[in-house]
C-alpha cells in the first residue's frame, strides 16, 4: 500500500494532516460553543452550522479558479495564512457576535484557498506514467492523513475545555448551557422541576448551598465559552505546523506545482477535443449532484449526531467502556491491535514481527496501568464520539484498499463511480441503525421526540438514554461508506478533470460538498420537530435515492474515464 509512491505524497499528506487537525478541533466543539456563547435554539445552530460548512466547501470553487491562473502552491500558502488569522480571532474570548461570524468567514475563505488546491498538487504528482496506477491508493493514504489529524482533534478540544473550566472550579455538564440561557432570559419560563434541577447543579458545581443562580449562570457560561476559545488556540497552532511542513519540504512536490499552459515542460501534456472536454465536465457534474446527499448525511457528525450524543446517549460509562473514550488507553489498545496484526500476517517480515511484538507488549502494559487507575464509572463528553470516525478510517483504509486490490487481481475491478454508488448504499445502512434505536429506545420504549424534550426545557437532555455503542456502530458504518466514496471521488475528479480546469473541477467537487453541508444544517429543523426515527429515515431515503441515480448513469460515468 505504501510502496512506490513519490515523497511528495507524504509531505502533502502531513501538511494537510496539520490543517485538518486544527479544523476538526474547531468542528468538534463548534455546535457546543455556539450554544454556550449565543444560547440560540438547535434549529438556529443548525443554520449557522450549515452556512459555515457550505462556505468552507463552496469557496474552493473560487480558490481553484484563482489557482488555475496564479499557481496552486502560492494560493495554498495564502490560504494557510488566512486560516491562521481566522482561528486567532476566534480564540479571542471577549469577541462579540460580529467578530465571531467574521472569524468563521475568514476560516472558510482560507480553507477555500487551501483545500482543493492541495488535492490538485497531489493529482499532478501522479500524472507521471510510472505512478498513474497508484493514484487511487495515494488518495487513500492522503485521506488517512486527514483522519489521523481528525482523530486527535476531539480529544484536544475536550481536554482544553475541561482544563480551562477547572481553572474556574467548574466541571462540564451538558445540561447547563440550555438551562442557564433560559433562566437568564426569563427566570419564570423554567418549570419548577427544571428550576430545582438548575439549583442542584449550581450547588454541586460551587459547593455553596445558597448560591445565587444569576451569578452562577453568567459565570459558568462565560467560563465555558472562554474554555472553548482555548480549543481554537490549538487549531491556530496546528495551522502553523502545517505551514512549516509545506514550506520546508516543498522540493519534494515542487515539480507538481505547474499550470496547464506550462505542462508541456513537465511532460504531462494532455490535449482533449471540445467534445471530450464536454463529456468529462458533464460526468463530473452528475457525480457532484450525487454526492450532495452523501455529505448531507455524513456531516451530521458535528450536528445531529453530536446532539444525539448529548441528548440521548448515556453520559456515564463503566471503566471497561471508558477505554474507548480515554486517549492514552485508546492509543494503547490500538497499539495492541496493530501489534497482533503484524504478528499474525503471513506477509510480515521478521522486522515487522519484532515491531508487532513490541507494540503489543508495551501497549498491553500501558493499557493495564491506565485501566487500573480508572474509577468504577466515568463521565464521557458528547464531542468525543467524533473521534471514532477518523480512527475507523485509519484502521479500515488498509482493509478497503486490500479489498479493491483483490477485486482488481481477480479481473473484477470496481470503477470509481461504482464505488461511489456502493458508498451511498452503505450510508443508508448507517442511518438504519439509528432508525432502529429510535424505535426501540431502551427497554423497548420509543425515544422521546426532541420537541417534547425542548418543550419541557430540561436542558435538552432526555430522561431515556441509550448505550454509546449505537452511535459507535453508526460511525463505523458511515466510515466504510466514506472510504468507498470520498477518496474515490477525489481520485475520480483528478482523473477526469480537463487539464486546464483541474482547480476549478476540484472546487466543483467541494462546492457539491458545500451544498450537502448546508443541507446537513437544515436537518436540524426536522430533528427538532419530528420524531427521531422520522429524521433518520429521511437520511436513509435520500441516500438510497442518490445510490439509484448513480447506478442509473454508471455507464456514462465509466466511459468518461476512458475518453
Amino acid at each position: 500500500m505504501f510502496k512506490g509512491h513519490p515523497k511528495g505524497l507524504y509531505v502533502l499528506a502531513l501538511s494537510n494532516m496539520g490543517e485538518r487537525f486544527g479544523y476538526y478541533t474547531m468542528l468538534a466543539i463548534f455546535t457546543l460553543f455556539i450554544e454556550s456563547k449565543l444560547g440560540i435554539s438547535e434549529s438556529q445552530i443548525g443554520q449557522v452550522w450549515g452556512i459555515f460548512l457550505a462556505a468552507v466547501y463552496a469557496l474552493p470553487l473560487i480558490g481553484g479558479f484563482i489557482a488555475d491562473r496564479l499557481g496552486y502552491g502560492k494560493v495554498v500558502i495564502v490560504g494557510i495564512v488566512t486560516m491562521f488569522i481566522g482561528y486567532t480571532l476566534l480564540s479571542y474570548p471577549p469577541a462579540g457576535t460580529f467578530l465571531l461570524f467574521a472569524s468563521l468567514f475568514i476560516i472558510a475563505l482560507g480553507t477555500g484557498l487551501f483545500k482543493g488546491n492541495m488535492v490538485v498538487l497531489l493529482g499532478n504528482l501522479y500524472e507521471d506514467e510510472k505512478y498513474r496506477k497508484l493514484q487511487d491508493t495515494a488518495f487513500n493514504i492522503y485521506y488517512m492523513g486527514i483522519n489521523v489529524g481528525a482523530f486527535f482533534a476531539p480529544f484536544a478540544a475536550t481536554g482544553m475545555r475541561n482544563l480551562f473550566l477547572s481553572f474556574d472550579n467548574f466541571v462540564y455538564d451538558a445540561r447547563i448551557p440550555r438551562l442557564a440561557h433560559s433562566f437568564l432570559k426569563d427566570p419564570s419560563s423554567l418549570p419548577a422541576e427544571s428550576l430545582n434541577e438548575l439549583t442542584q447543579i449550581a450547588q454541586t458545581q460551587t459547593g455553596n448551598a445558597t448560591v445565587d443562580l444569576i451569578t452562577f449562570c453568567k459565570s459558568y457560561l462565560t467560563s465555558l465559552s472562554a474554555a472553548y476559545n482555548m480549543g481554537f488556540v490549538v487549531a491556530a497552532a496546528a495551522i502553523v505546523v502545517s505551514f512549516f511542513i509545506f514550506i520546508s519540504f516543498r522540493k519534494y512536490f515542487k515539480h507538481a506545482d505547474y499550470l496547464h499552459k506550462k505542462s508541456t515542460q513537465s511532460g504531462a501534456k494532455i490535449e482533449l477535443t471540445p467534445k471530450q472536454t464536454k463529456e468529462r465536465i458533464i460526468a463530473l457534474i452528475l457525480v457532484f449532484i450525487t454526492v450532495i446527499f452523501f455529505w448531507m448525511a455524513f456531516h451530521q457528525n458535528g450536528l445531529v449526531l453530536t446532539l444525539f450524543a448529548k441528548n440521548y446517549t448515556v453520559g456515564i460509562v463503566s471503566r471497561l467502556n471508558y477505554i474507548l473514550f480515554d486517549l492514552p488507553a485508546l492509543i494503547s489498545l490500538i497499539a495492541v491491535i496493530m501489534g497482533i496484526i503484524f504478528l499474525i500476517l503471513k506477509s510480515s517480515t521478521a522486522t515487522r514481527r519484532i515491531i508487532g511484538l513490541i507494540l503489543a507488549v508495551v501497549g498491553a502494559i500501558v493499557l493495564y496501568f491506565r485501566y487500573s487507575g480508572f474509577q468504577e464509572t466515568h463521565r464521557i463528553d458528547p464531542e468525543t464520539f467524533q473521534a471514532f470516525n477518523p480512527i475507523f478510517v485509519v484502521f479500515l483504509t488498509p482493509v478497503v484498499v486490500s479489498f479493491f486490490g483483490m477485486m482488481m487481481r481477480k479481473g473484477k475491478e470496481i470503477s470509481s463511480p461504482k464505488k461511489i454508488g456502493i458508498g451511498m448504499l452503505i450510508a443508508a445502512l448507517a442511518y438504519v441503525i439509528l432508525v432502529i434505536v429510535s424505535l426501540i429506545g431502551k427497554d423497548g420504549s420509543m425515544l422521546d421526540s426532541p420537541k417534547h424534550i425542548f418543550d419541557t426545557t430540561k436542558g435538552s437532555v432526555s430522561d431515556v438514554l441509550v448505550s454509546p455503542y449505537w452511535l459507535i456502530s453508526t460511525y463505523f458504518t458511515l466510515t466504510i461508506a466514506e472510504l468507498f466514496l470520498s477518496p474515490m471521488g477525489l481520485s475520480f475528479v483528478a482523473k477526469v478533470a480537463p487539464p486546464n480546469l483541474k482547480g476549478l473541477m476540484q472546487g466543483g467537487w467541494l462546492f457539491a460538498t458545500a451544498l450537502g453541508n448546508y443541507l446537513s444544517g437544515v436537518i436540524a429543523i426536522p430533528y427538532r420537530n419530528w420524531e427521531l426515527w422520522q429524521t433518520f429515515t429521511l437520511l436513509v431515503i435520500t441516500s438510497l435515492i442518490s445510490a439509484v441515480f448513480i447506478f442509473s448513469i454508471l455507464k456514462r460515468l465509466e466511459s468518461a474515464t476512458k475518453t
